[in-house]
This record gives structure tokens, sequence and C-alpha cells, in this order.
């Protein structure tokens, strides 16, 4: 997301002269444009593509582990070893393009941006430099394990008062939707008192996550983009006025950031420091929101799984580290390559825009045994990388266990005789954007009495 150089690695733009690789497995391009569904091509925000990505994504690790996509143009990097060498080579494979917008953006939405003053320099996931290990320690001190163990209360809390409104404004049949009234509120109202965020509410802030994910990393209408930088305008202003106001406690992250000395000794300035409150904020709620909810869905169709999550220690935990492994709401991540450098075989050249598969390394047979299965406990579980690798790691990993896990449990505990409304089951509203998925929707009600 730098501004304003939001095109880059965008649909359409070339990242290698033609013939500048040799990418194996030379039959993958025609099986990936029309296999497994004959007549579909692959198209990463295709709808067969989102519902189920795991056919393509086998053919991609095991034919073409490093494939050039020409709709993106876009290295898309399968493997696990390779995707986790990648992250590990933080020198080689730069984040310069982490966050840089999928979609061109019109002059009409970069003219709504520029008049919200909108600018993003590298912070965290995005930054190379001398400074992201500094950022990262003070990132770090807010998500450590003292942090996470003293959260639990808050996010018990959090659910429970969740769920009395949510079992409260049931619908008719007692139908409830746990993603709008809880999973994806809980990370929200939990990252809100640990970061002591003040003057905003969280549906305000799910609304702006929300936008921002969908202008940067979707594929809008021009119309659609428009509203969606309105909001991300709101976003970044309010962020502004957040990180400059005096009233900022100087316990809160925020304030911490204002306190914060770059290598040289010079303090943080205001861009840098909206900048990562802008990928926190983001991160800390709305993919915490979209694991929740994966969690829920696929625990709740699992035969015989939902009545042991109480009575049996440590299966909820377990639980959320398989989804993590299968079905990560955070499927892909950007780098670029910093020289010519070969890939599992595959030159690339300078200026190569890779997208890693994380979603599809957790299915890697060379890695998961029967990894289609999903085996609570699985003994090299914590192996997969969903939230990265190297030094880019995701800092609120902890957190976003401990949250699913107590989210998981306090439904099964509070909602013991619910499942997936027949009618909601089969196919959900999926977000589908280049880098994050999950279902959009989890409609449940209450079993009929045998």
């Amino acid at each position: 997301m730098t501004f304003p150089a939001v095109d880059a690695g965008t649909p359409g733009t070339a990242v290698a002269e033609p013939g500048a690789a040799d990418v194996p497995g030379q039959g993958a391009a025609a099986r990936l444009a029309g296999a497994p569904a004959p007549g579909d091509g692959f198209d990463l925000f295709g709808e067969d593509f989102v519902r189920d990505p795991y056919p393509w994504l086998d053919v991609l690790r095991a034919e073409a582990p490093v494939h050039r996509d020409e709709a993106t143009g876009l290295w898309l990097v399968s493997r696990h070893r390779d995707v986790r060498q990648v992250l590990s080579e933080a020198s080689v494979y730069l984040p310069d393009n982490a966050q840089h917008a999928v979609a061109p953006l019109p002059v009409a939405v970069l003219r709504t941006l520029a008049r919200a003053g909108f600018t993003l320099p590298p912070a965290l996931a995005n930054n190379g430099t001398a400074g992201h290990a500094g950022l990262r320690r003070l990132v770090n001190r807010f998500f450590n394990a003292r942090r996470v163990a003293a959260a639990v209360p808050v996010i018990e809390r959090c659910a429970e008062e969740l769920l009395d409104a949510a079992r409260t404004g049931a619908g008719a049949g007692g139908r409830v939707d746990l993603f709008s009234s809880y999973a994806q509120v809980l990370p929200c109202r939990v990252l809100m008192e640990l970061l002591g965020i003040r003057g905003v509410t969280p549906e305000t802030l799910i609304r702006w996550s929300d936008a921002s994910l969908e202008l940067f990393w979707g594929r809008p209408s021009a119309e659609r983009q428009l509203e969606l930088a309105s909001l991300v305008g709101e976003f970044h202003r309010w962020l502004t006025e957040t990180v400059r106001s005096a009233r900022t406690s100087p316990d809160s992250f925020v304030g911490a950031l204002t306190r914060h000395r770059l290598p040289g000794g010079e303090p943080l300035d205001t861009a840098t420091a909206v900048s990562a409150c802008f990928f926190i904020f983001i991160a800390g709620q709305s993919t915490t929101g979209q694991l929740i909810a994966t969690v829920l869905r696929r625990a709740l169709g699992e035969q015989g799984l939902w009545p042991r999550l109480v009575p049996e220690a440590g299966l909820a935990e377990a639980w959320v580290e398989e989804v993590l492994r299968r079905e990560p709401p955070v499927t892909t991540w950007r780098r670029v390559t910093a020289r010519p450098v070969e890939l599992a075989g595959t030159r690339l050249p300078a200026g190569a825009q890779l997208l890693l598969m994380l979603m599809g390394t957790g299915s890697d047979p060379d890695v998961f045994a029967e990894p289609e299965r999903m085996c609570p406990h699985r003994a090299n579980v914590r192996h997969h990388l969903a939230f990265g690798a190297g030094r880019h790691r995701c800092p609120g990993a902890s957190l976003a266990r401990t949250e699913a896990a107590i989210a998981l449990r306090a439904v099964a505990r509070r909602l013991p005789d619910i499942r997936l409304a027949p009618d909601g089951d089969a196919r959900p509203p999926m977000l589908g954007l280049l880098s994050f998925r999950a279902p959009l929707e989890v409609l449940v009600e209450r079993q009929p009495c045998r």
C-alpha cells in the first residue's frame, strides 16, 4: 500500500522478459487453464478458485512450483520448502511489494486518497530497512506471552457479552449469524482494549478495515473503488489525528509509537507511525475474525467434534492449529527479488514479483501426511506457514491462536445444541481477495429435539 506507487505488481504488469525463466512442468499451464473443471480458467479471484483452491494448488505444487500467472504477472510459489526459503532470505526476496495495491487505482481514487493525506511509508510488513527491527520489537512487546496471558479474561468477557447479545437478537427459529454478530466483532473489541484504542466504535473500525482490504487486495469496480477510497481516507485521517493527539496515553500502543526512536536516534515520523497502526489495526482484528469464522464453520461441519470441544482439554487449540494449517485466513503474501535468482530450478530476474501460496503449503504432502484430513493434535502441525516465517513472521500469532481457541470453546459451551443452518451450509458467501479468504457467514440454528 505504498502511496502513490500503488500500481506496482498489479494485473498486467510484466515482471520478466519473455524467455527469462525456464518453468518446469510445461503441461501445468494447460492443466491450470482447463482443470480440474474443464472450461474454467485459472483465476486467483474466480469463484471456483475461491471456493475450492486445493485442486489448483495441488497441480501447481506438483507440476509448476514456480509458475508465472499471465493474468497478474505474478510468479506463484507453492511448495512449502520454497516458500519458507523465500521468507527466510529477506535480503534476496524483499518485502517492498507486500502491501502494494493489486488492482490499478484510477485517477479519481488517487485524488480521493490524496485529499485525505493518505501515505503509508514502509513500517512493518513492507519494511526491509534498518528501522524494521526496532519497530518490530515495539510491536512484539504488545503481543508477547505475558500480555496474551493477561488478555485471556478480556477475551472471555468479550466473548460472553457478544454471545449473550447474539442469543437475545436471534431471529425466527433461533437463527443467528455468528460471523457478523461474533467472529467479526470479538477480535476488534479485544484489540481496542489491549491497545488502548479510543474515539471510534468497533463497527466503524471494522468498516474501515474491511474497506482497506477490499481496495488494496481486491478487484473491485471503479465505482466501488471510489466508495472504498472514501472510507480508507476516513480511516487514515482518524489514525493521523490519533497519533498526533496530545491526549494519547503513554501506555497505549500509539503512545509507545510516538516515543519510539529510529536507529539514528531521531523520533519516528507521524507518517510511519500511522503506517504501523494501519497494518496492526487491520491484521489484529480483520484476519483474526476471518480465522474465527473458518474455525467455527469447520468445527460445526466435522462429525462428532462439537460436543468434545468443552470437556477435552486442548482440543479447541488443536483444532485452531489444524485450521491454520489447512485453511488459513491469509492465503498468500508477496515478495520481490532483489537480484537475479534461481528458485526451485526456475531462473527469475531482479524485480520479479512473487506470490507465496501460504495456503497451499499447509497441504504439501512432503510435509504433512494425508493433508486433506483434519487431524487435531497432528504431531508436526506447527510447521505450517500460516503466520509466515523469518523476520516478518506475524507478531500477533499467539494472540490470534488464543482468541480463536477461546472463541470456539465459548460457543461450544454456551450453544452446545446448534448446527449449521441447512440452507446456509454448503455455499456461504466467501471473502475472496488476493491474500485473504474466509466465509462471510456462519448461520446457525438450534437442533430440533429428537
